[in-house]
Formats: structure tokens, sequence, C-alpha cells
């Protein structure tokens, strides 16, 4: 039998993907500002900076989590002024999007 809380236990908490994505996009050249808006509930928790210009605001979530609606609806707001906005629930997910948003500069 399991004991309770079990599952918790296991699982990555978000502050530590959070600490993944502050230190992995620090390691990249980039900063990861903690972003709070005072009277915008459900804005993402970073605010990604990276060499070239390259902006992205980042969604932090434990694993199998999803954004809640106003989350969801903060997020197409920022999108739709043509800003990226990612989820990640774990830290291979943050290491995708360091991935790629490194790569991404690259390119320019």
């Amino acid at each position: 039998m399991r004991r309770k809380g079990w599952t918790e236990m296991t699982q990555t908490r978000e502050r530590d993907i959070e600490a993944h994505l502050r230190d992995r996009i620090k390691a990249a050249g980039g900063l990861a500002y903690k972003f709070e808006s005072p009277g915008n509930a459900g804005v993402p928790d970073r605010l990604v900076l990276m060499p070239s210009g390259r902006v992205a605001f980042v969604e932090l979530k434990q694993k199998g989590k999803k954004p809640t609606k106003l989350q969801e609806v903060q997020h197409r707001r920022i999108r739709s002024l043509g800003f990226r906005v990612e989820v990640c629930d774990s830290k291979e997910a943050v290491d995708r999007f360091v991935a790629d948003i490194t790569q991404a500069g690259e390119a320019e």
C-alpha cells in the first residue's frame, strides 16, 4: 500500500523545474527573470531574454499539469502580440526549449 503523498514526493516540483530553467538559460548566456504583473493574474512565470533580442515567456508546471483557463487567456494575448509562450512541465521540456531558443539565435 502506498503512503499518502508518495506520488508528490517522486515528482519533480515546479520550483525545481523553474530553477533548472534559470540555470540553463544563464549557462546559454541569457536571463530568466521572474515575471509578475500586479493586476494581471495568469501571466507566465518567467520572461526569458536571450542574445540577439530573442524573447520568450515561460509557464512552468509540475509534470502533467496544464495551464489554468486564465493562464491560457494570457498566453493567447501575449502570442497575439507576436511573442513566444512556452509551457514546460519537466526538466526535459526545459532542455528542449533551451536547445530550440539557442539554435534560433544561431540561425540569425
